[in-house]
């Protein structure tokens, strides 16, 4: 990972058009070429970023990113404070809670609980950004993406996004439509999903295992 604190001025140019002015800040370069700005403050999510594949070239004014879909991340350099290069290795991936990782257990088994017809075709599959908790195929021989929470928020549309950006970009695989699974997923998420065309599915834990819940009886 390289990580490069520096005076600069961000401009995107693609979906829309968005301008950071000149200040100090974090770039950061992953391994995978994921290029993400950060400022001190505003939590994990950086200001502006490039997923991967991209294409990042420096010249003596800055950095030029750009990808296939024609986005484009100018990063004005004005003054460098530090550049720094870091090996992190490999790192184990994210250790989900029990109930995460028995729901990935359950409809790896039954994934016409998500949707009639869903057949899977590799649980855990990975990418180099990460594994996708379920690789699917619909009715119609679409593949699907399929990210598993206990609890359904933002964050985790962000995260199958990311995947979905990186799949799609496979052509064996492409196109690839992505679904967010968990017990509950908050209202917020859903809207964040309906924008990006996100499928939500609402889980009954206890009915995927196979039990009945207690019937109220009055005697």
């Amino acid at each position: 990972m390289r990580l490069v604190v520096a005076e600069c001025t961000v401009t995107y140019e693609g979906r829309l058009t968005a301008r950071l002015e000149r200040a100090r800040r974090l770039l950061m370069v992953k391994a995978d070429g994921c290029v993400a700005i950060h400022a001190d403050g505003g939590a994990y999510k950086p200001l502006n970023w490039m997923n991967a594949p991209n294409t990042l070239v420096e010249t003596d004014e800055g950095w030029r990113v750009s990808n296939q879909k024609g986005e484009v991340l100018l990063i004005e350099i004005h003054d460098v404070d530090s550049d720094t290069n870091v090996e992190l290795g490999v790192d184990p991936g994210l250790q989900k809670d029990g109930v995460e990782s028995h729901l990935q257990e359950l409809l790896a088994e039954q994934p016409g609980a998500l949707e009639t017809g869903l057949q899977l075709i590799r649980r855990e599959y990975p990418t180099d950004i990460g594994p996708v908790d379920l690789l699917c195929r619909d009715a119609d021989g679409t593949t699907v993406a399929v990210e598993i929470k206990r609890r359904g928020e933002i964050d985790g549309v962000e995260q199958l996004t990311r995947y979905l950006e990186f799949l799609n970009a496979q052509p064996d695989l492409a196109p690839v439509r992505g679904v967010l699974a968990a017990q509950l997923i908050k209202p917020q998420a859903k809207v964040l999903a309906g924008t990006r065309e996100i499928g939500c599915v609402e889980l009954d834990y206890d009915r995927l295992r196979g039990l009945e819940r207690p019937q109220q009886k009055l005697f």
